[in-house]
């Protein structure tokens, strides 16, 4: 089962990087429930999901994504998981980023015998003090 979830997170960084916004709706659930790193404080359903990635998408002439320490427990209908995450690449006036590095969380759940993103969850770090966003920090 852990090998299907990584092919899951495979199709989904392969997606990232091609801009393809077909190819990520075909791994998220139709009422998918995402905690993105952007406004607002949740994004309900694929569509919503999908607009989020297509507004990050409009900023890059390139796109990469980099997944770092993916760690998976699956059972028979559900499987839980955790990484850190990088979106960075070229952006539209020619300014390379290296991006910063997020913490993901997603839970899949098995549908006809696929396996599609119910959850995700992307957050950075915050200085309490400060109530700021620290995103210079590398895993």
């Amino acid at each position: 089962m852990t090998t299907a979830i990584r092919q899951q997170i495979d199709k989904l960084v392969e997606g990232i990087r091609a801009k393809d916004l077909d190819a990520l709706r075909r791994i998220y659930a139709a009422d998918v429930v995402s905690f993105d790193v952007e406004p607002p404080l949740q994004h309900v359903g694929v569509d919503a999901k999908l607009k989020n990635w297509a507004r990050a998408f409009t900023l890059f002439a390139e796109v990469s994504y980099e997944v770092r320490d993916l760690t998976i427990t699956a059972g028979e209908d559900l499987a839980f998981g955790h990484c850190f995450g990088r979106l960075s690449g070229t952006l539209g006036d020619g300014t390379a980023t290296s991006g910063m590095w997020v913490r993901a969380t997603f839970c899949f759940q098995r549908s006809d015998n696929n396996w599609l993103i119910i959850h995700d969850q992307a957050s950075v770090p915050f200085d309490i003090t400060t109530g700021r966003g620290v995103v210079d920090l590398e895993p």
